[in-house]
Formats: C-alpha cells, structure tokens, sequence
C-alpha cells in the first residue's frame, strides 16, 4: 500500500534533460493536516528538520484509528537539486504490515531497496543527475509552481524509474490559519488513478492533496496550520 506522496505508482519525473531544479533556500518547517483516508478522518503531519551534515529529513505521518503511514527521506541539496540519500516507507493496516528502506547510493549512482519488498523490486536502478524519490517530489513542485517551471519530473521510488508529468488545471480559493488565498490547482493522470495538488503562494508544500482511484477519494490532505 501506497500514500499520495510516494506514487500511485506515486510521484513523478521527466527526460534526464529537465532533472534539474531551481535553487532555492531549505527551511524547516513543520505542516499539521486535516485528513481523509480509508473513508475515515485522520491526521496528518508534515515535516522538514535539518540533520548533521548539512542533510534534511523530509517526513510525512498519517493516521486513525484504522491505518497508519510513515514515510521519511533523508535528502541534500546539490547545485539546487533535492538528492535523496535513503528512503523509509511503513504502513499498518488491518491485517497488513509493511516496510520497506530505500538507499540511494551517488558514489556508484545505484538505488536499491530492502524490507517487505518483491525481488524484482529491489534494485538496482541506475541514477541520474536530478532523480528524486516520491516524497520529495511535493517540495519541487510547490517550488516550480511558484517559479512558472514545467511540472516534470524523473522519479526512482520503489524499486523503478518513472517519468511523469503535471498539468496547471486551475486556480482555486482555499483558507488557511483564516486566511483566504488563491491556490493553483495541478494534476496528474494514470490509468484510472489521479493525483491532484493544490499550491499557495509563499508555501514550501501543497496546501491540498488529493488522490482518486477509479473516480472515489483514496486520501485527501488538507493544510491546517504551518509553522
């Protein structure tokens, strides 16, 4: 099982010719959401800390009383670029637990995956200048919205390399910690899966996301406050 933030397959990815991203400066913060997930409501929290070393950890929790999801990547910037390190992933649902650690070695440019994971899922697949995984994705959009950049991205997440593109589909007014503001809404499309974000001015992730499958909500993050 998979949450919004690591594809629906989950995330996405262009030709290694648009890897690249916009500078920009890493600040932490810590993003509280109101959330929907298995039909029920949960909560959500986003973070970003920094670590030692100049690296940072991105991490994303979900819960109810029904389910939980962790995600977290430790990442560094290079020359602008989000370049994950390693990678966790875990999950409890009735009946079903699941982890699975990504590591994504630049010294041999390899990514591989341990854990509660297929064979054939476990790597290697070759690195590319400017590859990201699923969770990361969610700051370079945020950050090329804002800068007018193509919403395309090359994404290397459990155990493949997926090229993947968003669209702008709209503007919609949003209200967060009481404030009205003028979000720009985006989408992506697979099969019969769609992810959609929404993207404020002046905030370093979405403010809304939203994941259908088969035309029903799968899980859907609201901002609540940031901070």
């Amino acid at each position: 099982m998979k949450s919004f933030l690591r594809p629906l397959p989950l995330a996405a990815a262009t030709f290694a010719a648009l890897a690249s991203l916009p500078a920009f400066a890493v600040q932490p913060f810590t993003a509280n959401y109101q959330a929907s997930y298995m039909g029920l409501q949960a909560n959500g929290v986003m973070t970003l800390a920094a670590e030692n070393g100049g690296k940072w950890r991105y991490t994303l929790q979900v819960k109810n009383q029904l389910a939980e999801l962790s995600q977290s990547t430790l990442f560094e910037e290079r020359s602008g670029q989000l370049r994950p390190l390693s990678g966790h992933d875990a999950s409890v649902i009735p009946f079903k637990r699941r982890a699975v650690d990504a590591r994504y070695d630049w010294g041999s440019n390899q990514a591989t995956w341990s854990g509660d994971v297929k064979p054939e899922r476990r790597g290697p697949v070759a690195l590319q200048s400017g590859d990201m995984d699923g969770l990361l994705i969610n700051l370079a959009i945020a950050r090329d919205v804002a800068a007018g950049k193509p919403l395309n991205y090359r994404m290397v997440d459990d155990g493949r390399a997926k090229t993947l593109s968003y669209r702008v589909v709209g503007k919609e007014n949003m209200t967060i910690d009481g404030k009205t503001v003028e979000a720009t809404k985006v989408s992506r499309v697979d099969g019969n899966k769609e992810q959609i974000a929404w993207i404020a001015p002046g905030m370093p992730v979405p403010v809304r996301l939203l994941q259908r499958e088969g035309g029903k909500d799968a899980l859907d993050l609201t901002i609540k406050s940031l901070r």
